[in-house]
Formats: C-alpha cells, structure tokens, sequence
C-alpha cells in the first residue's frame, strides 16, 4: 500500500511548500529588477557631447602643470619658448572656447557600466555615435573620420563612428571617458611580438627606437602609454588605456613604477625635444600598464600622444 502524503485541511503539503518556494523566487526577482538603475540613452547622447568639447577645449591640469615644469628645466632656448608656447595655446583655447589643436581627432571612449544599470530608449552604440555627431558639430571641431578605409575615402561629416570599448563592473552608475585620437601621434604608435627570452633590454631598445623614429610627428613632448602582456590585441588596449591615467600617478606595482621612471628618462635622453627641434624634455610621461600573458609570448605595445593628450570623463 503507497505511503500517505500529509495534507493541511485537504491541501497536500509537498504542493503547498512548491508553492511557498516560488513566491519567495518570484519576490526575490522582483527585487533584483527594482533594484536596476534606468539610464535613458538620450542621456549619454548628452553626456558624451558635452565630453567630446570638454576634451578639445580644456587641457586636463595635470598637463598643464608638467608643461609648465618642462619649461623650467628645459635647456634649449628654443626648447623653452616651445612649451610656453604650448601653455599659451593651451590657455587660449580655454579662455576663447576654441580646440586646443586643429586635429580633434577620432573619438575613442572607453565605458565602464555597472552591472546593475539598465540603458533604455536606445541602442547604446547610436546613442553614443549621437553624441560625438553634435559634440563635434555644435564645437565646431574638425570632422576627421572616413566611413570605409581604403577603397573610398568619403568623410562621415559628423566624426563617427566612435571607437567604442565597454566593459561591466560592480554597481549602479555608468562611467564614459572620451579621449580625442589625433593621427599625427597614433600613426607613430607600434606593437612588437617579443620572445619571453628578449628581456627588457629589447623593450628599451624597442621604445628607443620608436620614439627616435616619431621624431617631430607626434608634436613632442609627448606621453607614452606602453602596454605589456595579455595578446596581440589586449596589449594595444592597455598602451590606450594607460594615456589616460593622470600622469601624476605611478603604477601601483613598484617594479613597473619604476620601469615608468627609467622609460622616461630614456626618452628625454633622446634629445628629441620639444616639437623635434631638440632638447630634453621630450616627454611628459611614460605609463605602463600589464596584463597576465601566454608563457611563450611577451607582447609590448607603445601608443604616443601629443603634448595635450585630451580626455575627459564623467559618471552618470
């Protein structure tokens, strides 16, 4: 004879607990849903507009300041009328509301969204490009991006696409950093496949030998992102990334603080100079950034900015 089921005044416990179980499941995803930031598309369209100006017209303070220190101890006369030059420039087009530099350049932005943050009225991607089309028209910045690159060179007329790298973090807020590429300092960038057994002394020589090839092209002084590890593609992404960390700060890990510091000095060692005419201060900055790589690969990626290396940022 089968076992009894229990019942409760007629209703069968093992249906009443299934029922208990996905209540408490049901209130449970209703809570996880209203707990999910809404963030309208129109507001980042706005956002990244207001950013794409910002970059073009405001030279970040830490720039300014390294400009301004370069000048003193630059020992090239010409050196020295150069980087005030530059901080003049820099404050003209703060005070007049214009670019810093006629190359506003392609517009790559890198956007960090919390995993809690929900995008409605819109297709991120459009709403993004939405923005750098009204950015760069109501700035009255110079459109510089072609829709097909080889075959038939047409301008966009409105700077997009954008290059767009997103990636999702812990929280409820929504953060886009623009930074204006100019291809007077991109075009001198490179990316070397290095053998582990290569070493540092063949990433010195690499970085040497690139920043004597830029020479007067990237409008020196410059900042050097350098991207070590990871792939092909992922150590190009750091040598981007690491351009827009402030060049006040040192990498957290202490050997490679110190690779900042010994890169540097080996560029300005160059005697490259301000714009190429010679001297010492031929960079601002040299940052590093790392990632963990294959044990028979040691890739290296060195991305250069001009002297005003733009961006800007801010967290919705």
């Amino acid at each position: 004879m089968p076992a009894l089921k229990p019942v409760i005044h007629g209703i069968n416990v093992t249906v009443l607990k299934t029922l208990f179980e996905s209540y408490n499941e049901l209130r449970v995803t209703v809570k996880k849903e209203d707990m999910m930031r809404t963030i309208e598309a129109s507001q980042i369209t706005a956002a990244v507009a207001k950013l794409a100006v910002d970059a073009n017209y405001y030279l970040t303070d830490d720039i300014r300041a390294a400009l301004e220190a370069g000048q003193e101890r630059e020992e090239s006369p010409l050196g020295k009328a150069i980087l005030g030059q530059l901080v003049e420039n820099a404050c003209i087009a703060r005070d007049e509301q214009m670019p810093i530099c006629q190359d506003t350049g392609m517009t790559v932005i890198f956007m960090e969204i919390g995993q809690d943050v929900h995008i409605t009225g819109g297709n991120l991607e459009d709403a993004v490009n939405a923005g750098v089309a009204k950015g760069y028209t109501e700035g009255y910045l110079r459109k510089s991006v072609v829709m097909e690159p080889l075959f038939n060179r047409k301008n966009t007329g409105n700077n997009t696409p954008a290059v767009l790298h997103t990636s999702i973090v812990p929280g409820d807020k929504l953060k886009i950093t623009l930074a204006p590429k100019g291809f007077g300092s991109e075009n001198m960038s490179t990316l070397k496949m290095f053998k582990p057994s290569d070493g540092l002394p063949a990433i010195r020589k690499f970085l040497v030998d690139t920043i004597f090839n830029a020479g007067s092209n990237p409008c020196p002084p410059i900042v050097v992102g350098i991207g070590i590890g990871g792939t092909m593609e992922k150590a190009a992404l750091l040598a981007k990334k690491a351009l827009l960390r402030p060049i006040t700060k040192r990498n957290p890990h202490e050997e490679y603080a110190k690779l900042e510091q010994e890169f540097l000095e080996l560029v300005n060692n160059t005697g490259v100079g301000p714009q190429g005419l010679g001297g010492r201060v031929t960079a601002l900055a040299v940052n590093i950034e790392y990632y963990s790589t294959h044990i028979a690969g040691l890739p290296v990626a060195i991305n250069i900015n001009c002297h005003a290396t733009r961006h800007a940022e801010v967290e919705l």
